[in-house]
């Protein structure tokens, strides 16, 4: 009883320096630059539309969203130059199979009247979360999204391809090789790819928001957040 009182303890005080931490960012977001020091390896932390920067902004909101174990990790700007390898020990992740990335895509097919993702059974846009690892199958989305609606809307009408860039950066608010589900400026369905749920242990790394800032998370919490389809979308 007691190790229980004092882990919550400490999950408490650490919540409440993680906000005193958000709230002096939200006051230099305010009185500074569009660019602050992160103070450590000489990277930055961009200061983002809501006055703060994307670490903290995406930190409140996991922690808002119960989502606790989740770590940021920033990077070297030329991160995808290196190997998966090399990636896998500069971000500690358990794995190559641990590195996954966000991808925007859209129905090219959709019917007219679909014009948003007001309606996650029949998105025009949808985010898939694959391995690096993996190879994406767009044919096995498609034939699910069409069994999701019942059949009641022609095969034909799904046609799923990768958005175009300014497309995802418009709906997303992120950019190339920055791009995350969590906190996307427009409620974008999520899928997550069945391979990752299966991965040990379960804590995968993806986009951070930023181009070098990676974003590790336990694989339970994620899916209790974004509630996705998890649909077997990959091939190795």
């Amino acid at each position: 009883m007691e190790t229980t009182a004092a882990l919550s303890e400490l999950e408490r005080v650490q919540t409440q320096i993680l906000q005193r931490i958000s709230d002096l960012e939200l006051l230099a977001g305010i009185t500074q630059s569009p660019s602050v020091s992160d103070g450590g390896d000489g990277a930055t932390s961009k200061v983002n539309f809501s006055g703060t920067t994307t670490e903290a902004r995406l930190s409140n909101l996991l922690l808002e969203n119960g989502v606790k174990d989740f770590k940021f990790k920033r990077v070297s700007f030329d991160y995808y130059d290196w190997s998966l390898e090399t990636r896998r020990d500069v971000v500690g992740a358990a794995s190559i199979h641990h590195l996954c990335k966000s991808i925007v895509l859209v129905n090219t097919q959709a019917p007219s009247s679909i014009t948003d993702c007001s309606n996650r059974n029949m998105s025009k846009y949808y985010v898939v979360v694959v391995q690096y690892t993996a190879r994406f199958n767009a044919e096995t989305v498609k034939n699910f999204l069409y069994s999701l609606n019942d059949g009641k809307i022609p095969k034909k009408k799904f046609n799923l391809r990768l958005a175009p860039e300014e497309s995802s950066r418009m709906l997303t608010g992120y950019e190339h090789n920055g791009v995350t589900c969590i906190g996307m400026k427009t409620d974008i369905p999520v899928i997550l790819d069945e391979a990752i749920v299966k991965l040990n242990p379960d804590f995968f790394w993806l986009g951070g928001g930023e181009i070098d800032l990676k974003l590790g998370i336990r694989t339970s919490e994620f899916i209790n957040y974004l509630n996705p389809f998890i649909v077997s979308c990959s091939s190795s």
